[in-house]
């Protein structure tokens, strides 16, 4: 079964620290708001040149998102323990992760910070975010995909995002929650059931991922970036929500990379399900083996 919920106890130091947390993301998002009016604004150079236009805004991305990682760092003294394969530095690629809570999100930043990569990140959205201020704002301004979870409704806009991304030989990281949503007892449940009835493996600590939005993804970005980075995220004690880590309750975080060349995946739609759906039974059976040793890694 996934990882309970993080508990924090209540005390005078945990009280200063949420205090202190929160005051300090309550001004990285009044930058945020300022940042998405700057993009707003660069809107007058696209016309003129869309080079520069995506410059500024993967700048902008960079610097915010930057000082997020820094901040979870160095006031939130969060450590993250990387694992497994050393990814090469800018290297464009597709990176699948399991998803179980928000910190999954900044702990990718962390990661791509180290590898840079952190202005190229371009995330899988659901669609309603597109309206958010901030980030959701940000985001449009990035390129990401936004999805409605109805492929068939998705396919075509997600696919010209994807084309005009490689037409312009844009830098990026494709992050891809396969799961398509986050990982609940409710939800693990539904998924095994369903896995049973069809056949498939019955994952314990992941669900089923869903496989169209990555088979499209390869298809159309084979030729523009060279790896699938497999990563699988596990927490020490609970699975934190946002407010707990912007206030400092995270203290470690353990995230195990793997890379597969693009050239060693299959080009067909159903063996790239296949190989996906392979991937999640690994990472279930790895993240068995973290709950009960505290480790990726075995001796």
């Amino acid at each position: 079964m996934p990882l309970g919920p993080l508990k924090t106890r209540l005390g005078l130091r945990r009280a200063f620290a949420a205090a202190r947390g929160s005051a300090v993301w309550a001004i990285l998002f009044v930058c945020l708001l300022a940042l998405n009016l700057g993009q707003l604004a660069s809107l007058v150079v696209l016309p003129f040149s869309r080079k520069a236009f995506r410059r500024f805004n993967r700048w902008a991305a960079n610097t915010w998102w930057g000082a997020c990682v820094l901040t979870a760092r160095h006031l939130n003294g969060t450590r993250f323990v990387v694992t497994g394969d050393d990814l090469p530095h800018g290297e464009n690629a597709i990176v699948v992760a399991n998803h179980q809570q928000m910190p999954d999100i900044t702990t990718i930043m962390d990661l791509a910070l180290v590898k840079g990569r952190l202005g190229d990140l371009k995330w899988f959205v659901k669609d309603a975010l597109k309206w958010a201020p901030g980030i959701g704002w940000g985001m449009r301004f990035l390129s990401c995909p936004f999805v409605k979870r109805n492929w068939t409704a998705d396919r075509a806009s997600v696919e010209h995002t994807f084309h005009a991304l490689v037409a312009e030989r844009q830098p990026m990281w494709l992050v891809i929650f396969a799961e398509g949503t986050r990982l609940t007892p409710a939800k693990l449940l539904r998924s095994r059931a369903y896995a049973l009835r069809e056949g498939l493996y019955a994952a314990e600590h992941v669900l089923l991922p869903r496989t169209k939005g990555f088979a499209a993804a390869v298809g159309v970005l084979r030729d523009h970036v060279s790896a699938v980075y497999d990563l699988t995220i596990g927490y020490v004690e609970g699975v934190p929500t946002l407010g707990q880590y912007i206030t400092g309750a995270v203290r470690r975080v353990h995230l195990h990379a793997r890379r597969f060349a693009i050239d060693t995946l299959p080009r067909e739609e159903d063996a790239l399900a296949l190989w996906l759906r392979q991937r999640f039974e690994e990472k279930d059976r790895l993240l068995a083996t973290y709950y009960a040793s505290g480790s990726f890694v075995t001796e």
